[in-house]
């Protein structure tokens, strides 16, 4: 029953119970019924729109929801919604909520797999930037209102546990030049050395991720351990720096492997570093 079929019924109990089943034409001036006007239905929400920029803080973008007021593109801002998708809520003919693990592995999957598109550029720009994504879905309250929305936001990791302030649109910049160099992963200090800390190539900064190596998991795709990843990329990074060096006898290069934390993560590579000339 909808909320006015419900308030229209209400009035005609009212009126069927003010009566006495005498003739009314007998009474000219009859008392006045009271009417009840039912209350409008709350207006939903707007869905999100792709291309709408927002000034998130580092706390604000790992939160579950997203509340954040929309800005200008060509104000400052550290986030940008380049996706929009529907969620599923329905498995096997059963409604499931929107926090459920189904629901929000469907909203993980999406948001990495439509990044890559968005910023241009190959696979292995994307895992030299420092350019990733977050991404929101609906309140279990806002999802009981109907809203089935999940937004995809493109962030810049400036330095540890914060955002970069982002350049302006983001669709396809790393396509170029200018973008991989403004969102590339850069080191202050060589890294394993205590002074290292991954920032964005926009700060200062003396060693940069010039490649990356894939390390082989063991059985059964488990981490293969320090060891086997560290072993992984020693050969190849080297290589790799030799040949962008100005003296392939004579240059320094560095090798960062994962941990196991970052390949629970998803992180199956390691990066080549070289310092910056």
């Amino acid at each position: 029953m909808t909320r006015l079929l419900a308030g229209l019924l209400l009035a005609l109990g009212l009126l069927a119970g003010c009566s006495d089943g005498s003739d009314k034409s007998a009474d000219p001036d009859p008392t006045p019924s009271a009417s009840t006007t039912p209350p409008a239905p709350a207006k939903p929400a707007p869905r999100p729109k792709p291309g709408t920029c927002h000034s998130l803080s580092y706390d604000a973008a790992v939160a579950p929801t997203f509340d954040a007021k929309t800005v200008s593109c060509k104000a400052k801002h550290t986030a940008e919604t380049f996706f929009v998708g529907t969620l599923d809520t329905v498995v096997d003919g059963h409604l499931v909520t929107v926090d459920s693990d189904r629901v929000q592995q469907q909203v993980s999957s999406a948001c990495p797999r439509e990044l890559a598109g968005f910023l241009g550029g190959s696979a292995e720009d994307l895992r030299l930037s420092m350019l990733t994504t977050v991404w929101f879905s609906p309140t279990v309250e806002q999802s009981d209102e109907g809203q089935d929305w999940f937004r995809c936001e493109v962030i810049a990791i400036g330095g540890p546990e914060e955002l970069l302030l982002l350049d302006g649109p983001t669709k396809g910049v790393l396509g170029t030049d200018t973008g991989r160099a403004t969102y590339g992963m850069c080191g202050t200090a060589k890294p394993g050395t205590t002074d290292f800390e991954r920032v964005a190539c926009a700060r200062s900064h003396s060693w940069r991720a010039v490649g990356t190596v894939d390390v082989r998991p063991a059985k059964g795709g488990a981490y293969p351990g320090v060891e086997a990843a560290r072993d992984a990329g020693q050969s190849t990074c080297e290589d790799t720096v030799r040949d962008l060096a100005d003296d392939p006898l004579k240059f320094t290069w560095g090798y960062e492997w994962p941990n196991k934390k970052q390949w629970s993560a998803g992180q199956h590579y390691g990066f080549c570093w070289a310092p910056e000339a």
